[in-house]
């Protein structure tokens, strides 16, 4: 039966939630006063000792604040409102509806529970409610989730004194939710930190720059491995701390590297800083009948023209594109505002800053990046992977076995250099709903003399990442026989 009598109201929680014997055993020796190594429990039950610890050095702490306040301000305890004095008027009408504080809980390992936040974050106080967000179809975890708390005290005790704790092995950044947007997105309070030391990590930020005010956000860039890109950001509560901040570290030397500390700037306010002076302007889509001359004509009503020319091939037939350089940037920012996207003999030009080989081909890389990116989240939820398919279906097989699900959008077989199949395939649907009917109804279907395997398309890095965890999970801590590294 769960624990009764004195224990502490997450004990109980998380003795209903997790049936895990490790959690109870360590409740037990909790109440029974006994002394167990913590390395001897793992997972939940060294949190739930760790909590028991903490919490009850907070009571302390926080019951002497509380006798001090009442003390300074004169308030009754019991309703948290101001005594009157004689000849005061009478306290205010009725208690006030409590006020939900809301906490952003990020960098989540993916297996992190409810029940392991709720056994962390009631050591600071009672906890309203704790929502772990997941992927609406694969209910994998999306690395982050919210906590609740009544009183907004026990959110900024929790915010100090939890965060970067570790859970299952990451640490988590912890900070309050910002529901209005704007405030995230206007940059305002917000700097950029570069050329840090790879071995700083976000709570190694967070210490060195908390001295100039209050933050709100603190990040390190990191790589898909976890490892740190050498910047990171940090978002201030307020303006005047963000400029002190840069003011006084700029410059310095942080783990024998000097670091720069500068006013964050969006990445397309970046980009139009670094092409506001241009002088060479490149025009695209001209008709075969334009020469250089008419060309010129097109662009001097923007300026001084210093050169201009039409390319064209080993026959001197155009190659209806071509460049026009002026004199001042101004005027070439001006003919690519009014010129681009115009009409001209029936066609609609493109005229943009002229750039490098260089510069053309990282743009290209980043907008196939970007679309390939656009591509797997739209894929995300309506991609399945086959298994076990017979060497006898192909690709019109497998678009009569699941065409009474929804519409199918691509279907294919894998095959080896010879043609012969691999055994897997891919089946795409319009919409994740009949993606999942699909799994649902074929997932284990004997198709010929085989059970068929169905289940949703995953990424090489997913698919490693998931049979790590079940390899970890078979092996155990400390498991008798196994030798430990």
């Amino acid at each position: 039966s769960p624990p009764t009598g004195s224990c502490c109201a997450a004990s109980e929680l998380v003795w209903k939630c997790a049936s895990s014997t490790d959690a109870k055993r360590a409740h037990q020796h909790a109440r029974c006063g006994a002394s167990v190594p913590a390395k001897e429990l793992p997972g939940a039950a060294q949190t739930h000792l760790r909590a028991k610890e903490v919490r009850g050095a907070w009571e302390k702490e926080s019951e002497a604040k509380k006798m001090a306040t009442e003390a300074a301000t004169n308030t009754n305890p019991t309703t948290n409102q101001a005594v009157p004095s004689e000849g005061n008027g009478a306290p205010s009408n009725g208690p006030q509806a409590p006020t939900i504080t809301s906490l952003y809980v990020g960098d989540l390992e993916q297996n992190v529970s409810e029940a392991q936040l709720l056994e962390l974050f009631s050591q600071v106080g009672p906890v309203v409610s704790i929502r772990v967000c997941r992927d609406i179809i694969t209910r994998r975890s999306l690395g982050y989730a919210y906590v609740n708390f009544n009183n907004p005290e026990d959110a900024g005790r929790a915010i100090e004194l939890l965060n970067f704790t570790s859970l299952n092995g990451k640490p988590v950044r912890i900070m309050f939710s910002q529901r209005d947007p704007s405030t995230r997105k206007s940059g305002s309070g917000n700097i950029f930190i570069k050329n840090l030391d790879k071995e700083i990590d976000h709570k190694a930020l967070h210490d060195t720059f908390a001295q100039f005010g209050r933050i709100l956000s603190c990040k390190i860039a990191t790589d898909a491995q976890g490892q740190s890109k050498g910047y990171g950001f940090v978002q201030f509560e307020s303006d005047e701390a963000a400029n002190e901040a840069i003011e006084k570290v700029n410059g310095m030397s942080i783990a024998d590297k000097t670091v720069f500390v500068g006013h964050f700037v969006k990445r397309q306010e970046r980009d139009r800083e670094v092409t506001v002076k241009f002088s060479n302007v490149f025009v695209k889509n001209l008709d075969e009948e334009v020469d250089d001359d008419q060309l010129r004509e097109m662009f001097s009503k923007f300026g001084a023209i210093t050169s201009c020319i039409v390319m064209r091939d080993d026959e001197g037939k155009s190659k209806c594109f071509g460049f026009v350089n002026f004199e001042e940037p101004e005027s070439a920012h001006q003919a690519v505002e009014e010129m681009d996207n115009s009409e001209h003999h029936g066609k609609t030009l493109t005229v943009c800053r002229a750039q490098k080989k260089a510069e053309r081909e990282a743009a290209l890389r980043s907008k196939f990046e970007q679309e390939r990116k656009e591509r797997m989240e739209k894929m995300q939820g309506v991609n399945l992977y086959l298994k076990n398919l017979d060497d006898t279906v192909d690709d019109e097989k497998i678009r009569e076995m699941f065409k009474e699900f929804g519409t199918i959008t691509s279907c294919k077989v894998m095959r080896d250099p010879q043609g012969n199949s691999r055994g897997s395939g891919f089946v795409a649907f319009s919409s994740p709903e009949e993606a999942t009917r699909a799994v649902t109804e074929m997932n284990g279907k004997m198709i010929g003399n085989k059970p068929l395997y169905v289940a949703l398309a995953q990424r090489k890095e997913e698919r490693r990442a998931r049979l790590l965890q079940q390899f970890v999970a078979r092996q155990g801590p400390g498991m008798p026989g196994m030798p430990m590294y």
